[in-house]
């Protein structure tokens, strides 16, 4: 690295701090439609201080998508894909520190929403301004798409799609990504499981009773779960007909990928970081690794009756609760949800509403594609290793599905975030290492320059 670029490089470090804690004051939670037109202000007016030329993209219904194209010397046209919106602070008891206020502490930066998704958008715009101070004009032109609806499953992409899908064509496409793992390798993460989201309800009253009436009167509490207990056995293998029909098994390259990607140091570190003594049937290796393959049903959530301090000795009219079931590659939330809705009627629980709150398909991008094996090259370059390959993210990216039907575009997930395993992203004092900054804008600086000196 020459000398010019290093000293630009620690000053966008410190111009990180600074952006991010504005950024992070910005309670754009939109499960609550909290200050999001404030923050998709703030994004695009970044963005124009950085060069793009930008305008906000209104769909019915949804928080403005921010939209920015800047123009490089290379034909080469990148889309980056990020999310200003963020997850619920609460329970706020749990925070050690204010959730909107970014606080350093013991070497980190706590708040709201830094990991995901905020400080990848800031290492971003931090590269391409060390980029423009050190070399001019870019060495590539790059779409950005930054969206508002994220953490609620992407409820409006697909329309956004239809709607500006031209805006949108693109040479390669890198989604939200993560940092460097422990042994300093970037990663590559080629697919994303799928996701129906449900919401179950039931009233069997029309008000709450006295539990001392429990004798003779209906719990909503125990009709839900005995409902969600009827989903999976003893083994967690999940009940309902037809469910595991269009399961598609990992490919060969994915098991050798798994077998690849074996690391019982990092199983430790994450057992230590949850606070158990193994993995669900106790796997571990090949078997863990391989085990993303497998849908889930996880009950999120469930309430009913009274759940304040103290006591009250209540029976419950009404219970509800919500699920997510990932999904698999050949799995679609829509086929899962008409058979969730199958087996609970032929199980007598026709009083047990089922409405879906979120969904999105499984996408997987090719290994062997020339915009991956090109990102592959660049990775293995910077860390002097080979990166780490994730077939297939536990987690869901619900755009992935609208931009492959849509658009005609598929993408994948890389370093540049300055985030880690222990950055506990959705959870209380959500936060990044300081020590991760400068590398997560050297690698976006040395992968957008990268980009733009051979062809892909």
């Amino acid at each position: 690295m020459n000398q010019i670029l290093e000293k630009e490089l620690e000053t966008q470090t410190q111009n990180f701090k600074s952006l991010i804690t504005e950024y992070c004051r910005l309670e754009s939670v939109a499960a609550q439609n909290r200050m999001m037109q404030e923050t998709a202000n703030w994004v695009e007016n970044l963005l124009k201080a950085t060069g793009f030329a930008t305008r906000q993209l209104p769909v019915d219904g949804a928080p403005n998508y921010v939209y920015g194209t800047i123009k490089g010397k290379s034909d080469f046209t990148l889309l980056l894909y990020n999310h200003y919106d963020v997850q619920p602070e609460t329970p706020l008891a749990l925070w050690e520190s204010p959730p909107f206020e970014v606080t350093e502490k013991d070497g980190k930066l706590v708040a709201r929403g830094i990991c995901d998704n905020k400080a990848e958008l800031i290492a971003r715009i931090c590269a391409i301004r060390a980029i423009q101070a050190t070399q001019g004009e870019l060495p590539i032109n790059i779409t950005w798409i930054i969206e508002g609806e994220e953490e609620i499953g992407s409820t409006h992409f697909d329309a956004m799609t239809r709607q500006y899908g031209d805006l949108l064509k693109t040479d390669g496409a890198l989604w939200e990504g993560g940092g460097f793992n422990e042994k300093e390798q970037a990663h590559i993460a080629l697919g994303f499981r799928g996701m129906l989201y449900v919401e179950y309800s039931v009233e069997l009253m029309a008000h709450d009773a006295h539990s001392g009436g429990a004798h003779t009167l209906p719990s909503a509490a125990w009709r839900l779960v005995k409902a969600l207990a009827s989903l999976k056995d003893d083994n967690g293998r999940v009940l309902i007909p037809g469910f595991y029909a269009d399961v598609r098994e990992p490919t060969a390259m994915e098991q050798q990928v798994a077998h690849d990607n074996v690391d019982l140091e990092q199983e430790g570190r994450a057992k230590a970081m949850y606070g158990i003594d193994a993995f669900l049937h106790n796997r571990s290796g090949y078997d863990l690794e391989v085990s993303v393959y497998e849908p889930t049903a996880n009950i999120a959530g469930f309430l009913s009756g009274y759940t304040e301090p103290g006591v009250k000795t209540v029976l419950p009219a009404k219970a509800m609760a919500k699920m997510d079931f990932r999904l698999v590659p050949n799995q679609r939330p829509d086929d899962i949800l008409a058979k969730l809705k199958a087996y609970l009627k032929a199980q007598g629980f026709d009083d047990v509403q089922v409405t879906k709150l979120g969904g999105g398909d499984p996408v997987v991008t090719p290994l062997e594609g020339a915009f991956v094996q090109k990102i592959t090259q660049i990775c293995q370059t910077f860390t002097e290793q080979e990166p780490k390959i994730i077939t297939l993210v536990g987690g869901t990216l619900p755009l992935l599905g609208a931009m492959k039907n849509n658009v005609g575009v598929l993408g994948i997930s890389t370093s540049g975030n300055p985030a880690y395993y222990g950055s506990g992203a959705h959870a209380p004092n959500e936060h990044i290492r300081v020590r991760d900054i400068p590398r997560a804008i050297e690698f976006n600086v040395f992968m957008f320059t990268q980009l733009g000196e051979t062809e892909v």
